[in-house]
C-alpha cells in the first residue's frame, strides 16, 4: 500500500467526520478539550464573529494531551481564547472530564449550578470528533440544539499543525471505531457508515494503524 494509497483512506475517513453543519447564533459554545489547540483558536474566532456570548472548555487529561497541556486541557485552552481576546467573563471550564460523554454531562451540571439552561450550542471539536461529538450529545443532552463546527482545513494541513502523520491517521482511524463501539454500548447515538468508509477504515487497520483502537 503505497502512501498515497493510505492519504486517500485517510482522506475518507477525515470527510465522513465532517458534519457541514451551517454555522448559526447559539446560546453558548462548549469547546471539547483535545491534543489540538486549534479548537480554542476556533472558539475564539466566531466569538468574536458574535455566534455565541458564552464559551464553556471542558476536559482534564487523556495519555495523548498530559504531556503538552500539563495543567489539563481546559485550563490551557482558556489561555489560548484569551491570549486571542476573548475576555474572562465569557469563559467556564471544566476541567475534570476525561472522555466525551463527560463532556457533556459536566458541562451540563456545571451550567445547573450556574442557573444557565440553554437551548442551543456549537460544538467545537478537533475536525475528526465532529461526528462522534454529535452522536454523544444527541444521547445524553437531546433536547440541546446543536452545530458541529472545526476550524476550517484540509487534512494535509492538519496534519502540519499536529506534526506528526501517525498521531493524526492513528487517531482518524480510533474515532472512526468508536463511532459504533460507543453506539453499540449505549454511549452514543448510531450513525451511518457507508462502504467505501468502512473499506478505508480497514485497510488502515491492516497497514498498522492501530494504536487508538479499543478492544
Amino acid at each position: 500500500m503505497t502512501n498515497e494509497q493510505i492519504m486517500a483512506d485517510a482522506q475518507t475517513l477525515w470527510d465522513y467526520h465532517q458534519l457541514d453543519h451551517e454555522l448559526r447564533p447559539t446560546d453558548i459554545a462548549i469547546g471539547l478539550g483535545s491534543h489540538d489547540i486549534g479548537v480554542a483558536e476556533h472558539a475564539a474566532d466566531l466569538y468574536h464573529r458574535g455566534l455565541f456570548p458564552l464559551i464553556v472548555f471542558t476536559g482534564a487529561n487523556a495519555p495523548t494531551t498530559v504531556d503538552i497541556f500539563p495543567r489539563g486541557e481546559a485550563t490551557h485552552f482558556t489561555e489560548r481564547a484569551i491570549e486571542l481576546g476573548v475576555p474572562l467573563k465569557a469563559i467556564l471550564q471544566e476541567a475534570e472530564a476525561k472522555n466525551t460523554g463527560e463532556n457533556f454531562t459536566l458541562v451540563r451540571s456545571l451550567l445547573d449550578r450556574q442557573g444557565l439552561r440553554p437551548k442551543s450550542a456549537t460544538l467545537i471539536s478537533r475536525p475528526y470528533q465532529q461526528r462522534r461529538a454529535y452522536a454523544t450529545v444527541r444521547k445524553l443532552w437531546p433536547e440541546l440544539g446543536v452545530s458541529c463546527s472545526s476550524r476550517p482545513q484540509s487534512l494535509e494541513c492538519y496534519i502540519e499543525s499536529i506534526g506528526d502523520s501517525h498521531k493524526v491517521l492513528n487517531m482518524l482511524v480510533g474515532d472512526t471505531q468508536r463511532i459504533w463501539k460507543y453506539a453499540d454500548a449505549g454511549f452514543a447515538i448510531a450513525q451511518p457508515i457507508d462502504c467505501g468508509t468502512l473499506q478505508a477504515y480497514e485497510h488502515l487497520v491492516s497497514h498498522g494503524f492501530t494504536k487508538r483502537l479499543l478492544p
